[in-house]
This record gives C-alpha cells, structure tokens and sequence, in this order.
C-alpha cells in the first residue's frame, strides 16, 4: 500500500484524473475541485486506506450508447474515488501487464484496436476461413467477486491493497432509477481500475486458449477464435464455452455466440470481404450508426439551438469515425460522401486535432472504443461531456504493430506493496 500512497503516485494519479476530466460522480465534486481537495486531506484519506477503513462512494449510474445500437451501463466514480483507483492502477498494472498474452489488446499500453484487427487480418489471410465467436453475456455486470479476486491476490499479498480494490468492485450504485448500497457482482465500468480489472479475469482464458494451441484475438470481452474447419469451430465453440462457464462462472451468451465465415462475422464493428479478397471493411450496422448520430446531431441543434456551428461538430464525428475505420480502403470515400451530404466543414475549418483521443500518442480512433464497445465521438465541450472514458489516463501509446503472438513469460513473484 505504501506504492500506492507515494506521494508522487498520489499526485501523478490526480494529474491524471484531471486531464482526462469527465463529468462528477454523486458527490458533485468536479475535476476542477479535485486538487485542492487532495491536497488538504491525503493524509486522511492514506490513513483510512492504511486502516481498511475507507469507503468509496457509490457510482452514478449513466446509460450511454453502443455501436450496435444498444445502451451500455457507465458508472462513474467521485473524482476522488477515480484519483484513489488511478492510483491502485499505477501499480498493480506493471505487476500483471508484462504476463498478459500477446493475443489480448484491449486497454494494455502500446497496444490497440488497430493490432487486434491487423492479427485477426492475418489469422484470417493465412486461410483460418472459421471464426468462433464467443460472445460473453453482461460480462462487465456478472463477474464474480471471489474468482477475481483470488486471480487479483496470485500477484498482490498486501492485504490493505486487496481491501481496497474489493471495496470498489462492492460500492453502491445510484442513477437511471437504480439505488443500491452494495454491489454482489460485477466491475462496475467507467473507473481507471475497471480494464485491468477485466484483463486480470479474462487471463485464465487468454492461456487456456494458448494451451490448446488456438488463434485468437481478444479486446476486452470481445474474443474472436480462427480456426482451419467448421467441425473443428464446433468443438472450440463448445469446450471454449464450458471452460468459461466452469471456471470463470461466467455465462456465454448461446444466441449471439457461434461459428461463422469472416464475411459474416463482425469485430470491432469491422467484418470481411468475401474470399478471395478478405479485405477488411466497415460493417453495415457501423455505418448506420453513424448516420443515426449525425441525424440526431441535427435534431438536438435545432431543438435546442446550439452556440457551435452544426458543420464543426458534423466535422469531427465524421474525422473520429474516419480515423477508427482507415483500416477500410473505402473509409475516406464513404467519410467525403457523407460530409457533402450533411455540410460538414471542409477539414481546413474543423477545430484542430480532430476526434479526441491523441494526446500522448493514442492511436488513431482507440478513444473511440470503451469497455470492449465502439463509441462514436462526443461533441460536446470536454467539460461538459455526460461520459468519460474508462480509463482515467493511461491511454494507448501509439500504433506500434504490436500484432504478433508472443509466448507466454514465466510468472513473475513479485509482489504490491
């Protein structure tokens, strides 16, 4: 725990937590209040963590939107719960990182969207013509506490360190007409801890899928599996499903789950040209969100009048979701098309940067992907956005091919303090 408290960890915590900013949790504390707040009373809150004696506030529960038209749960922590969990992050993160698999690339440094997509390219070009996809049901809202936890203290022995973490996944909930005082189950999603958390659980599978020898890519829940025939995708799928269902006690949703060719398969809201080509493109459903949100951004302005021009804002929703799908030869034409159709500002006049999501090297389009779900870009002012991400600053370091598989590394003994 004494890493954790450092002040210098403590600090670079609440830098971060403030450069990400987000909107305030149930205490209405803003970013903005954040600093000062911390400066006054660290020694309290070091002091309770110390004890075991702090208690997270519960989340504010937000509904937002997912890129297959659904709605997704967002908790958002106070700012001083998140800066506590960023802190946490900071250094249990080096602990498990060097141990993921090289098949796993969501929310990890100098890892991306785009590798995952590039590897399940070539899975895919080296004639792995069957795609298992293994669709975990709510699996941020039904992890189990217990099981993540024990894969949490394989590495972690501090146990005011274990206490803490414990206590995030348990805090109530408030919003969206829920009130609860204590969670049973589930990584609550919109906290610094939350995709590392998600990694530590999903390990296990990540190495029993190396075991059997399979092809595969994850981000986040997200798992896609290659394989050479369809009787053989029949059987992954199946013992694949009981090993998840056993030893994770999570449930694999049987509906959306299956074995399907890459045309017909999407991941990560991109599917597959028919062979020969297999070329990766856009899926259609990608593109009709799309449309929804620029249908909506022109609604919203004229019924609420709106200080921004409507053409800066059509702008950068077309650039964000130009920069996520430029792995689509098509992408550019479908972005210039859909910018004469709806006025977008020519790119000379759009606000400099684009989508968010490029500080210190994010890759392009990566800030568009939250817990495993493609997000268009907001449009708001940062300060006002109604989401924030789910990593309070640790954001991807560019777009480095990190694609290749990699052996899994011996066990590391060491230990947070």
């Amino acid at each position: 725990m004494e890493d954790v408290l450092d002040r210098a960890n403590m600090m670079e915590a609440v830098r971060r937590v403030e450069r990400n900013r987000g909107c305030p949790g149930v205490d209405g504390m803003t970013w903005r209040q954040l600093r000062p707040y911390m400066e006054a009373h660290l020694d309290e809150i070091a002091e309770q963590l110390r004890n075991r004696a702090y208690r997270p506030s519960r989340v504010r529960r937000v509904m937002i939107d997912k890129y297959d038209g659904g709605k997704r749960p967002l908790g958002m922590p106070t700012v001083v719960d998140r800066t506590i969990q960023q802190a946490l992050c900071q250094v249990l993160q080096p602990l498990f990182e060097p141990d993921f698999s090289g098949s796993s690339y969501g929310y990890r440094p100098h890892r991306s969207a785009h590798d995952a997509l590039r590897e399940a390219q070539r899975l895919v070009r080296a004639r792995r013509l069957w795609v298992v996809d293994v669709d975990l049901e709510r699996f941020f809202d039904t992890v189990d506490h217990d099981v993540l936890m024990a894969r949490v203290a394989r590495r972690v022995g501090d146990g005011s360190v274990l206490k803490a973490v414990r206590s995030f996944l348990e805090a109530g909930v408030e919003g969206e007409g829920e009130w609860r005082e204590r969670s049973d189950a589930g990584i609550p999603q919109g906290g610094p801890l939350s995709p590392l958390l998600a990694n530590i659980m999903l390990d296990d599978l990540d190495r029993e899928l190396e075991r059997r020898g399979h092809a595969f890519c994850r981000y986040a829940d997200d798992v896609v599996i290659f394989v050479g025939s369809e009787r053989a995708s029949e059987r992954v799928l199946g013992s694949v499903s009981a090993f998840v269902e056993r030893r994770l006690k999570l449930k694999v949703n049987a509906r959306k789950s299956g074995v399907r060719r890459p045309w017909e398969c999407v991941y990560l809201g991109y599917t597959w040209t028919p062979a020969p080509e297999l070329a990766l493109r856009m899926s259609d459903r990608s593109v009709e969100r799309l449309r929804e949100k620029l249908d909506a951004l022109r609604t919203d302005a004229t019924r609420r009048g709106s200080d921004r021009p409507i053409d800066e804002a059509t702008r950068e929703i077309l650039d964000g979701w130009g920069a996520y799908y430029a792995l689509d030869e098509d992408a550019p034409r479908v972005v210039d098309e859909l910018a004469l159709e709806y006025g977008a500002a020519p790119r000379r006049e759009s606000r400099a940067g684009g989508a968010r999501g490029t500080e210190e090297g994010d890759a392009p389009g990566d800030e568009m992907l939250r817990d495993g779900y493609l997000y268009l870009p907001e449009t708001r002012d940062p300060e006002e956005r109604t989401t924030h991400t789910a990593d309070d600053g640790a954001p991807y370091e560019g777009d480095n091919h990190a694609s290749d598989h990699h052996p899994p590394q011996p066990r590391r003994e060491r230990a947070a303090r």
